[in-house]
């Protein structure tokens, strides 16, 4: 299992009236805990589209628990539970400073051939980076 924790800040633009997150703010928020987990075992979201595969999302299931508010300094929590196959799945857990559990979450995503739209397995360069974890 890939396990990895990034921070956000909430800006103001990403508030409504109430100063609470808009919902719609969380697949940003999301997008940048999946990438750094790719850094953080050391591969490249962009070599890895640049090599013609895109990685576009199949679904997202979001869980609101508790409002996260303008200027709370979130931690993202992401787990990669599953070796990947054709799909991808990442869940997510997000925290305030308080260590309350604000938001859960999951996304699946599915490896796409640029060239042809069509779905894929993940090369094998991609999924050296996983053997040490599964």
């Amino acid at each position: 299992m890939i396990e990895h924790t990034v921070q956000v800040r909430v800006r103001y633009s990403e508030t409504d009236q109430m100063a609470y997150v808009y919902y719609g703010n969380y697949a940003s928020y999301f997008e940048v805990a999946r990438v750094e987990a790719f850094r953080h075992i050391g591969f490249s979201y962009k070599e890895m589209e640049a090599a013609g595969i895109m990685m576009p999302v199949l679904e997202m299931k979001t869980k609101y628990i508790k409002p996260a508010k303008y200027d709370d300094l979130l931690s993202i929590k992401v787990f990669i539970k599953n070796k990947p196959g054709i799909r991808i799945t990442f869940e997510y857990e997000v925290y305030n400073e308080a260590h309350t559990l604000l938001t859960v979450a999951e996304t699946t995503l599915v490896f796409v051939s640029s060239s042809t739209g069509r779905p894929m397995l993940p090369p094998a360069t991609f999924m050296s980076y996983f053997e040490k974890y599964y």
